[in-house]
């Protein structure tokens, strides 16, 4: 597994997990990464410092006794995407990803699964050509704004990746 930050078209950073580098352009390419804050699928590595380990110390050549080893401070807890507990901002982050997985709890819960054919069914329920009930599914930038421009009001939410599996 590797972890890659990420940044979107709108500046937002995340962190994400993927099998290996081709796997994220794999993934990229068919459109199925997007920015956990506002859900654009525009998204590229972000610059972060290579995590490099500090060389062993070279074993003491004289006779004075060593330094007794140094207890390293604890880390707090982690809170959110790889923010501390201590970090306002992580915990804030961590507020609202379980905001957003409550909501998908409920739209699963309440709302019909159309999948791609989102626009069409939005479209059909708002020309009365079939019955109004709540639905979900996805829609390019493209049907979003169509649907806009002939007043089917519709939203797009950031869907929050399960960690229960």
């Amino acid at each position: 597994m590797i972890v890659f930050d990420l940044k979107c078209r709108n500046g937002h950073q995340f962190e994400a997990w993927f099998s290996n580098a081709a796997g994220f352009e794999r993934l990229k390419k068919a459109g199925h990464v997007a920015c956990s804050v506002c859900g654009s699928a525009k998204i590229e590595k972000a610059l972060n410092a290579p995590n490099i380990s500090p060389s062993k110390r070279k074993v003491a050549t004289d006779s004075r006794p060593a330094a007794p080893a140094q207890t390293p401070p604890q880390q707090p807890a982690l809170n959110g995407p790889g923010r501390y507990a201590t970090d306002p901002a992580g915990a804030k982050v961590g507020e609202l990803m379980k905001q957003l997985s409550d909501l998908r709890v409920q739209i699963e819960k309440n709302c019909d699964y159309v999948g791609p054919q989102f626009a069409e069914e939005a479209r059909k329920m708002h020309y009365g050509e079939a019955e109004k009930r709540n639905i979900y599914g996805e829609a390019s930038d493209v049907d979003a704004r169509e649907l806009a421009d002939e007043g089917i009001e519709v939203s797009r939410i950031p869907w929050a990746i399960r960690r229960d599996s």
